[in-house]
């Protein structure tokens, strides 16, 4: 048996029915320093209380799957060294060996499942890296989207991704992707690209109700719902193009691959954009976050 740990809200929540929100834990260690990572998590956190439902930030500590963090658990994953990114290949082997890591989203879709927790925000997923026809640098992330049954809001994929590839594997593996309040997909810092949305709802409601059809048909995997950061906190596609650029030939050069990959890149953009990279993904994260919760009340509904 998987040894799960509820936080004291989370467990009240299940008891009394209440809407649960899954939250990912590698923004927390890999996505900015310490107190910074546990101050934003923590606002994401009451973002999604403030909308009416529970959030559940997911982790593995100590050998234990945690489906909700205490505050003292969440100040120690934030200040901790050397934490494990896990995805599906390797959450089990970090569970079994007593390890500590964090959840990437497809290690998160599977925890949210086994916990119960239809609905899960984040920031971005990962998708098809630039030069995949070569390395194969693929995420987990879309598999995960095509088998375990998660609605997950993001603001698209992140946009170091070759997005249209992204989006055609999307399409491929038979996983809907819906564009929330627009006819375009996001581009993750930015609100909007040159690619249309296969699919358009603009209410929570009906995002709720296509989770419950597919269920209904017995049709395996989630919904990507690609939420757009709100315009007053993004950074246009024409501005970002040029640094994504340099960041990537700058990780070539260097031959930073696999799981190394994201996290220099993002590291360089935050550099090269003065800040303004981190500043739209916090918004972004939030934004998604207030979206999960009306998505999980619809559910309960």
């Amino acid at each position: 048996m998987t040894p799960i740990a509820y936080s004291t809200e989370v467990a009240a929540a299940r008891t009394a029915g209440k809407p649960i929100v899954a939250l990912e834990s590698t923004i927390i260690t890999h996505g900015m320093p310490f107190p910074q990572n546990v101050k934003t998590a923590r606002m994401v956190e009451d973002d999604i209380q403030q909308a009416g439902a529970i959030p559940a930030t997911i982790a593995v500590m100590d050998g234990q799957l945690h489906i909700g963090l205490e505050a003292d658990q969440l100040d120690a994953l934030g200040q901790a060294q050397d934490v494990a990114k896990l995805s599906r290949a390797d959450i089990a082997a970090c569970i079994a060996t007593g390890g500590t890591g964090a959840t990437t989203v497809a290690a998160t879709m599977i925890a949210a499942h086994l916990a119960d927790i239809p609905v899960f925000a984040t920031g971005g997923i990962g998708g098809v890296h630039k030069g995949a026809e070569t390395t194969f640098d693929i995420s987990a992330d879309l598999q995960e989207l095509a088998q375990t049954p998660v609605t997950v809001v993001a603001a698209g994929a992140k946009a170091i991704l070759d997005l249209p590839k992204t989006f055609e594997v999307l399409e491929t593996l038979g996983v809907p992707v819906i564009a929330y309040g627009q006819d375009v997909l996001p581009a993750f810092w930015s609100a909007t690209s040159d690619m249309p949305a296969p699919l358009r709802m603009d209410s929570a409601s009906d995002i709720a109700k296509a989770h419950r059809m597919r269920a209904a048909m017995g049709l395996k995997g989630g919904q990507l719902v690609t939420n757009p950061i709100p315009a007053a906190d993004e950074i246009p596609s024409g501005e970002l193009a040029p640094i994504i650029t340099k960041a990537l030939a700058e990780a070539e050069a260097q031959k930073i691959t696999a799981k190394e990959v994201t996290p220099f890149l993002l590291d360089r953009i935050f550099a090269l954009t003065k800040g303004r990279s981190l500043t739209a993904n916090i918004a972004l994260v939030r934004n998604n976050a207030r979206l999960a919760a009306q998505i999980a009340i619809a559910l309960r509904t």
